[in-house]
């Protein structure tokens, strides 16, 4: 709205990215959620409740791993995005938070601006209708929708499966960059680091 940039400059083009090398299209179209309006803050609003949830719940102390979902999930779409014609990304990526939120609250209760009472799992389908009928495309829905269960079922669902196993595994960089190191339960530490410093009063008393 200030007009320093425009949408042009932003959205998803394969073309413009790997024939003239504006790679900042694969990160600026996640970025774009339409002027400001209902539809932009009802995109901002999820995407910031259901980004804490997910980081405060079940990626608490996993910060790598937190940030490894983001890197698969925009990779996904942005390879499928290849072969659908959308431009901009950045809801199908809120979309993609809250479905895997939802599946992994599943007995969670949602209130739906006080009309629909129903499980935390239908939470997604619900937000692409509310979508249809705002006149949008589903097909950014569905995007976002298929994203996440790729990501839930390859991290929470065949792992536990009979023969199954982890095919998604944070790489270590990530771990190094994000994840505080653990405490070695054998460190002594040296006397000035304890909780109190020097034990100053263990001296001998004067005049004793």
């Amino acid at each position: 709205q200030l007009e320093l940039i425009t949408p042009f400059q932003l959205y998803f083009n394969p073309e413009l990215i790997f024939k003239h090398f504006q790679i900042w299209r694969l990160i600026t179209n996640y970025l774009f959620f339409g002027p400001v309006g209902f539809n932009f803050l009802f995109n901002m609003i999820f995407l910031y409740r259901y980004c804490r949830m997910l980081e405060e719940g079940s990626f608490r102390g996993r910060t790598a791993d937190f940030v490894f979902m983001f890197l698969f999930g925009g990779f996904l779409m942005t390879l499928f995005g290849l072969f659908v014609n959308l431009v901009f990304l950045g809801q199908a990526f809120t979309i993609m938070l809250v479905y895997v939120w939802s599946r992994r609250n599943p007995y969670v209760r949602m209130n739906f601006f006080g009309l629909l009472i129903f499980q935390a799992p239908f939470l997604p389908w619900v937000l692409m209708g509310f979508s249809l009928l705002l006149g949008n495309s589903i097909i950014v829905d569905l995007l976002g929708i298929a994203v996440g269960h790729i990501y839930f079922f390859l991290e929470d669902v065949f792992p536990n499966q009979p023969g199954g196993g982890r095919l998604l595994r944070t790489p270590s960089v990530l771990k190094a960059i994000f994840d505080t190191p653990e405490e070695d339960p054998n460190y002594n530490p040296l006397p000035e680091e304890r909780p109190g410093g020097f034990a100053w009063g263990e001296g001998q008393r004067l005049g004793g």
